[in-house]
Parts: structure tokens; sequence; C-alpha cells
């Protein structure tokens, strides 16, 4: 058995953390995946993983094995598959992440891939749906506000969001010139969620201590909370990229410093083991080249 089937295996095994789902992945049996482990342990002469209960944990050796061969092993298959496929390109391919952000930044920009052939298959939903998804395969790739596990996936930055407390210009002018968390609790909240989690770190950094508020009306889309906002119901908080057009035109004000907002990277976000798809890595460096990224 060549060395190349094993390492195939390690691999897979190392970004899935189990022999189990590395078979499963590669179309084998569980007891030949863990054969061909023992095999490349025997070969390394240093064990690779510590058997658990559930899944399997990578040791120091294996870190530094999988840092070397990874990319080489996704090159390769990479280039068999474009050999495969020749100079086809299209196919459906499916994308998950937050609903506001597919609206405001991804959607309208996805244009030319259908033109090229490609059915593209939009998921929406929640940081848990979005992993979900990913990690079952259902969605090729993911755009998230957290920091995925690099163990398993690959990722790059798309952008940096700054978070703005908002209002409409009428309802601004209750604060004054020198806006206080007195006169500001006053007016009405309106919030993506009861836990506040925009509104936390905005208000934090104005005032200096952490609120105690509850919104008068809590949605989960940033954009009906901002046509809420700029029709005068309430205030709230806002990514910078949601609002911009609102503040440029002057429907919406903001009281936070831009200098002094706080921030959060969004990222795009893919499981390794797909970028053996020559039409994945397509889709995903055409979105990176949205935002002037790279991997």
């Amino acid at each position: 058995m060549s060395h190349l089937d094993h390492l195939r295996t390690f691999i897979e095994a190392y970004r899935l953390q189990s022999f189990s789902r590395a078979a499963e992945s590669l179309g084998m049996t569980q007891p030949a995946a863990s054969l061909h482990i023992q095999a490349l342990e025997a070969f390394v002469a240093k064990p690779l993983f510590v058997r658990r209960a559930r899944g399997v944990t990578a040791t120091e050796a294996a870190d530094e094995l999988a840092r070397a061969i990874g990319p080489m092993m996704d090159g390769l298959e990479m280039r068999m598959a474009s050999y495969r496929l020749g100079g086809e390109m299209g196919g459906t391919v499916h994308i998950a992440g937050p609903s506001d952000f597919i609206y405001s930044k991804i959607a309208a920009g996805l244009a030319p891939l259908m033109a090229q052939g490609f059915q593209i298959r939009v998921h929406t939903g929640n940081r848990d749906r979005i992993y979900s998804l990913l990690n079952a395969s259902t969605a090729d790739l993911a755009i998230t506000a957290s920091m995925p596990d690099e163990h398993s996936h690959g990722f790059a930055r798309l952008l940096t969001e700054r978070f703005l407390l908002v209002l409409a210009p009428e309802m601004a002018k209750q604060l004054g010139k020198r806006p206080t968390a007195e006169r500001l609790a006053k007016l009405p909240l309106i919030a993506f969620d009861e836990d506040l989690p925009l509104i936390r770190p905005v208000w934090t950094a104005l005032f200096q201590f952490a609120p105690t508020l509850q919104a008068a009306l809590t949605i989960a889309d940033l954009r009906i909370i901002q046509d809420l906002v700029v029709k005068g119901h309430g205030w709230s908080v806002l990514p910078d990229y949601q609002c911009a057009e609102a503040l440029e035109s002057g429907r919406l004000v903001s009281i936070t410093p831009r200098q002094d907002a706080p921030t959060n990277n969004l990222y795009l976000v893919w499981k390794k083991t797909v970028m053996r798809n020559p039409r994945i890595v397509h889709v995903r460096d055409f979105i990176l080249g949205m935002f002037g990224s790279d991997t």
C-alpha cells in the first residue's frame, strides 16, 4: 500500500479528529483507516494520535506532519480533480451566512457567477446553524463573525465591521450636544435580541459602564431594525456596512466616534477538504475578490 494513501487518511483523520468520520469521508471502513494510521505511525516512529472514547486528539508530531503535507495533499487532490473536470465550470455551490450580511454585501455581487453557469444556493441562520451546515457539508462555504477552528477549517477575513449607535436626526436632538446614558436610556431601544450583543460593547465604550437596559422591541433582522430607526421609532446599534448609506444621506446620525467604535471581523470559512474541488475554489476566490481579500 502506498504511503500516499496513508497520508491522505491521516490528513482526513487529523482534520475531522475521528478515524470513523475520516473513513466515512474517504469511502473506506474504520478498521482500514486505523490500519493506515498505524502504518504511518510505524513509518515515522512516533504516535500521531491519542485515542479517546469519542474521537482522537492529535499529538505534536501530528501537528507538525499536517502543517508539512496538508497543503501539498490538497494541491494534489485539486489538480487531479481539475483534470477530471477538464475546462468545465459551473455546478451547484452552497453558501451559508447571516441573512443581513448576505443581503447587504454578498447577494448582488454573485451575478457574474450565475452568468458562468453556477447555481448558487444560499442558506441563512445564526452561528450554530451556519457551522452545522458547514460541518455537515451541506454548505460548501460559510460566512461567520466568529473565529473558526483552524484544525479543520480554512478561512480568510472578509472585512472588519464597526458597530455604531444610530438614531434618526429628530430623536438625536432629544439627547442634546452631549448625550448622556440617562437621556439615552429614556428613549426606546430596538435590539437584535434580549441579550443585547451589539448594544453592550458600544454602550460600554461610550459611557464606561455596562448597560442595564431592556429593549422596547427585539427583532433578529438588522434591515428591519434600520428601517424602524430611520422612521424615528427608537435607537439601536448597527454595523457600519449596514447603515453607511443612511448615514451618508442624513436619514440616520451616529453618536459613536468612528475611531472609538467596537469592531469585529467577518470571515469566509470552508472545510479544508472541499478545496479539492476546483469549482468551490473558484467561488471562494471570487467572493474573496469582492472584498479585496486573499488566502
